[in-house]
């Protein structure tokens, strides 16, 4: 069995390297005809090529390009009727010969819709009827009886998810255009959320000033509840940072430090972060250091805290 599950993945990585040498003029005409589309794209498929269809046509549409999935079947039964005369349509057929697919064809012309064909069968009805035409065929299924589509849709996803990143990147999409389509889950909250969103501010954030006593100064550290507070000079510019860390440090070292000023045991050089930087890379600078807290501040160049941003405030907004 594990030989026969083996076996499976070779045909099918090999129908997918076969598909490098079809990356030629015919993929770069499907893309520009894509990318000059005033309307959209329309992505036809039925059976087990119509399920690729509507995977192909959810990557399109997420990575900004505006596209939608016609059940053929449904198509010649007035749905048909969704299509507009600035769409373009992408036909798959494996066999090229599928009946619901081949009666679509004369309506796709009729209305003057630039065809971009998806086929295994280069002499097909599909191919021949395309603008442009994509081969997908492949050597074997990997189904031992030829029968269950295998290699074959593992290829018509493949040349999908190239054809798809291929424009993402002539667009110039970005992460976040990527996440105004992805809003709701751990995916949206680590691309759109930022600094400035999850940060404490004005009287929330812990600081006292450079000659505090630590007895004084554990005070703010405590009724602020972050572990932690920073150390202003007279400008009120960040200079150092004193943590529930740096206190037992200091009590290991057997010190009577309660009435040293904060300024003489303070950490320096705190790490920082700018308010409009993603709340993602505050989680990943606090995991590069092994620390909890950032104060955050408007731009490199501010010595002036604004805010502070704590782990907590991270993983409770799923920022993760």
């Amino acid at each position: 069995m594990l030989e026969d599950a083996k076996k499976v993945l070779r045909i099918e990585a090999e129908a997918v390297l076969d598909l490098l040498d079809r990356i030629d003029g015919e993929f770069e005409k499907a893309a520009e005809m894509i990318l000059e589309c005033r309307g959209r794209l329309v992505i036809t498929g039925i059976g087990k090529s119509g399920l690729i269809c509507q995977k192909i046509a959810a990557t399109m549409a997420s990575t900004g390009t505006p596209t939608l999935f016609l059940h053929p079947a449904e198509g010649i039964h007035g749905d048909l009727g969704m299509l507009m005369r600035d769409d373009i349509v992408l036909a798959v057929s494996n066999s090229g010969e599928t009946e619901e697919i081949c009666r679509l064809l004369p309506v796709i012309k009729r209305m003057g819709l630039p065809l971009i064909s998806m086929s295994g069968k280069p002499e097909s009805t599909l191919a021949r009827a395309g603008d442009v035409f994509l081969d997908i065929s492949v050597r074997e299924e990997a189904c031992p009886l030829g029968l269950a589509p295998t290699a074959s849709t593992t290829a018509t996803l493949a040349m999908g998810d190239a054809l798809a990143v291929a424009l993402l990147l002539r667009r110039g999409f970005r992460e976040e255009d990527f996440a105004l389509f992805h809003p709701g889950g751990t995916l949206g909250k680590r691309l759109l959320l930022r600094v400035e969103d999850m940060m404490h501010s004005g009287d929330d954030i812990p600081r006292v000033p450079e000659n505090t006593r630590l007895k004084d100064a554990l005070y703010e550290i405590s009724s602020k509840k972050l572990g932690i507070t920073g150390v202003v000079n007279e400008d009120g510019e960040l200079i150092g940072v004193f943590s529930d860390g740096d206190l037992r440090r200091a009590l290991e070292q057997g010190v009577d430090v309660l009435n040293q000023p904060i300024g003489e045991i303070m950490s320096r050089n705190p790490k920082r972060i700018l308010r409009s930087n993603l709340a993602a890379k505050a989680l990943a600078n606090m995991e590069e250091f092994s620390i909890t807290s950032l104060f955050v501040f408007d731009s490199e160049e501010e010595r002036v805290p604004i805010g502070i941003v704590h782990l907590h405030d991270l993983l409770k907004a799923g920022v993760v």
